[in-house]
């Protein structure tokens, strides 16, 4: 892939952080959120393990959707997530790409621009130079 992020990329004037980094965040709050809240976290969790498990959609597919989704709700952190969950279950890096473009599609200019930290996501989480 052409499009190239650099680590150093201002978004706003400020400095992008990681991908590695957000996905950190995510976790830090998650326990955060489970010590202060338990039971409702413990029901979230419940309710995103049926709504994530194979059934009449793959896991990959339903990744997919979900950075669709996180995209065009232009969700940092959700983006973190689930892009290393996707490369995690075997999607590549055509099949992430297509998701955000039909997420661009319905979102429009906001949610293309969502995309650059999709990009820096497979960057960092598969490892490879874009």
């Amino acid at each position: 892939m052409d499009l190239a992020v650099e680590e150093d990329k201002l978004v706003g004037g400020k400095k992008m952080d990681s991908m590695k980094d957000v996905l950190d965040e995510v976790d830090g709050s998650l326990k955060f959120l489970g010590k202060q809240y338990p039971n409702q976290m413990k029901a979230f969790g419940n309710f995103m393990q049926s709504a994530e498990k194979e059934g009449a959609l793959s896991h990959k597919n339903k990744e997919l959707i979900s950075i669709a989704l996180s995209v065009a709700t232009h969700c940092r952190w959700c983006i973190a997530h689930h892009v290393k969950q996707a490369l995690e279950a075997g999607a590549t890096e055509d099949e992430i790409m297509e998701a955000c473009f039909v997420a661009a599609l319905m979102g429009g200019g906001p949610s293309l621009m969502y995309t650059q930290l999709v990009v820096k996501a497979i960057k960092e989480f598969d490892g490879g130079e874009r």
